[in-house]
């Protein structure tokens, strides 16, 4: 009998806490809404899966090993059956690399409690469950972000009304995919799926950006009910329509509301016609595939070193004496060619699957573009995937590989070889219809 738990706790952090996802640096002035981590376990007295989506923007392989394993002990399963999705929201607290001095370590340890507490408290909720599904779409929500310009060169976000612009590089998913969990005495679960970045609100307030909106809609909209919101492949993409004005395209705050609530009644649009999923078998897996580093060449170096050295001075790129335009696109290939040039020459990466009945669960460490999610989708042989973004790990950007000769900013800072992107959609999808068959 499959059982289901759903537990939320709250990671707001202090003011005061460096901030990640911009370039220029910033520290926590505002609390604009909680941060929080949603947990979810699957229970069929055989198996036990942990699925926790948190709000923050990415977390690296290095502390996701440490963070699974402390929740793994707390809730008595494998290593392996702890799946966390982070949202990629952009006003949460940076959790860098070891090698990197910017993130805050009590923060850091706080959320190691926090994952564990509510991956503990969702087994404590266990209840007898059955669950459905329903697909639709919504527009206006997800725009890519990359765009051919006339003089043959891509760029990504080139500004609104940019009249060097040709078209966009690629068609948004607009697909939602939503997961109904009826429970026996319990409030019912949604899980919403839906990609796009998170990064919409701007400023240096912590907020949870679009899913907050989510969750809080649809927990509205469906009577006795709680959400999780988990974020697809969004690296090509985000909120900004460039063929409008910027006045009539509104960012902020209320951009993010009104994201949020149009994917949230999106999701429930087809509660009534939603299909039954069968089936109680819990399986999962990891597998790490090894990818080599895009370094950068000796000649790219001292160009390179001497822009990092003269942000670090500076604060702004914008301000970096000869800064060329588009700063993203530099600033992008200068920290990956410094960053890598110290690094071994391959690195795994951890790619992760949790299957229930008939329902998979497939993670990829980083932002990965659009078609990787199509890809997944595709080739499952589940009758419903939900394909996650910085899942068990934060190891950057994953474009196509024809998007590396069009260069622009994932491209420029990816920091993967051509032909990764392709190579870890193969192998997660491989994956998840392995554990099919388990």
């Amino acid at each position: 009998m499959l059982k289901t738990g759903f537990a939320r706790v709250d990671i707001t952090p202090s003011l005061g806490t460096p901030l990640s996802g911009h370039f220029v640096g910033r520290a926590a002035e505002d609390i604009l809404d909680p941060l929080y981590v949603t947990a979810v376990t699957f229970d069929n007295e055989e198996k036990r899966a942990v699925i926790l989506s948190v709000d923050n923007i990415g977390v690296p392989q290095w502390f996701m090993d440490k963070f699974r394993q402390a929740i793994a002990d707390a809730c008595k399963t494998d290593y392996e059956a702890i799946y966390i999705a982070c949202t990629h929201t952009h006003y949460a607290p940076y959790t860098a690399d070891k090698d990197e001095k910017v993130y805050d370590a009590e923060y850091v340890a706080l959320l190691e409690r926090k994952l564990c507490d509510a991956a503990k408290l969702s087994v404590l909720d266990l209840a007898p469950s059955e669950m459905s599904y329903a697909r639709s779409h919504v527009e206006g929500v997800s725009f890519i972000r990359r765009y051919r310009m006339k003089d043959g060169s891509a760029r990504t976000n080139p500004g609104y009304l940019n009249p060097d612009v040709v078209a966009p590089i690629g068609e948004p998913d607009k697909t939602v995919q939503t997961i109904f969990i009826k429970r026996e005495g319990k409030p019912q679960i949604g899980i919403v799926n839906f990609q796009v970045h998170a990064d919409v609100v701007g400023g240096a307030g912590v907020s949870a950006d679009f899913p907050k909106f989510v969750r809080d809609t649809y927990e509205k909209l469906i009577d006795n009910s709680l959400c999780m919101y988990i974020n697809g492949p969004e690296g090509d993409t985000n909120h900004v329509d460039i063929s409008l004005e910027e006045s009539k395209c509104r960012t902020g705050y209320d951009r993010a509301r009104y994201m949020g609530r149009k994917i949230a009644m999106a999701a429930v649009s087809n509660y009534e016609l939603r299909e039954k999923i069968d089936g109680d078998k819990i399986s999962y897996g990891q597998k790490n595939v090894p990818v080599k580093y895009n370094k950068g060449t000796p000649e790219e170096y001292p160009e390179a070193l001497r822009i990092i050295k003269e942000y670090e001075r500076l604060g702004d790129p914008r301000l970096i004496p000869g800064m060329k335009e588009p700063v993203a696109h530099t600033m992008g290939k200068a920290r990956r060619v410094v960053e890598l040039e110290k690094y071994e020459d391959y690195k795994e990466l951890y790619l992760s699957a949790v299957t229930v009945g008939n329902v998979a669960f497939g993670g990829i460490p980083g932002e990965p573009f659009t078609e990787v999610g199509r890809i997944v989708k595709r080739k499952s042989e589940f009758i419903l995937t939900i394909p996650s973004c910085c899942t068990n790990g934060y190891e950057g950007y994953y474009p196509m590989a024809a998007d590396y000769d069009e260069a622009g900013y994932e491209s420029a800072s990816a920091r993967f070889v051509k032909g990764t992107a392709e190579k870890l959609a193969d192998e997660l999808s491989s994956l998840i219809n392995s554990l099919k068959c388990n």
